[in-house]
């Protein structure tokens, strides 16, 4: 692998090892967490490593504070791990009531905290998506915005169930009014 300027985050696959994380930069070396032999120190220009997401590319050696913010970032995108989203207070033992307009038909009753565990992992599969196509190296700076631009919209579209979050942080976010009159 030639690049020898990733940063903390990289996802990275090494024909010994298998697939890692760069957790760590020193001078000539990573420090790289492999899901199943741990923490290596690999040479920069070990030809062994393939890049498969850069993430925060960096000429400069990052200390080891950084990696404990960055190591949960790393970890939700490897292993599918999820963050603990919170339902609002009032909404929980909820019920969800689709009532269909011929009043012969029987309404469905869903749990609300199942009908939110489904919007969460909506956003986390959009988050991934996301990640995937900004990886992507056959597609095109252009191409890349054209279909972020849709998942922005798919955010928007979303922000409806936005009451039934507890923290406003995890709230759905889509165009932030940056359109142009």
């Amino acid at each position: 692998m030639e690049q020898t300027t990733l940063g903390i985050g990289t996802r990275l696959q090494h024909t010994q090892y298998g697939p890692g994380v760069v957790v760590g930069i020193r001078y000539a070396t990573y420090l790289i967490s492999f899901i199943h032999h741990g923490i290596k120190e690999v040479d920069k220009t070990d030809d062994k490593l393939e890049e498969i997401i850069p993430e925060n590319v960096s000429e400069e050696i990052e200390t080891h504070s950084e990696v404990g913010k960055s190591l949960l970032k790393i970890l939700r995108l490897w292993g599918g791990i999820t963050e603990n989203v919170p339902l609002g207070e009032k909404w929980v033992n909820g019920t969800l009531l689709l009532q269909p307009a011929d009043k012969s038909l029987k309404p469905k009753e869903i749990p609300i905290e199942d009908f939110f565990h489904k919007i969460v992992m909506l956003r986390d599969r959009l988050r991934v998506l996301e990640q995937n196509i900004n990886s992507n190296k056959k597609l095109s700076d252009e191409d890349k915005v054209n279909i972020q631009q849709y998942i922005t919209r798919c955010y928007g579209s979303l922000t409806t169930f936005n009451v039934l979050f507890k923290n406003k942080e995890q709230w759905f976010v889509g165009d932030k009014g940056g359109k142009e009159e």
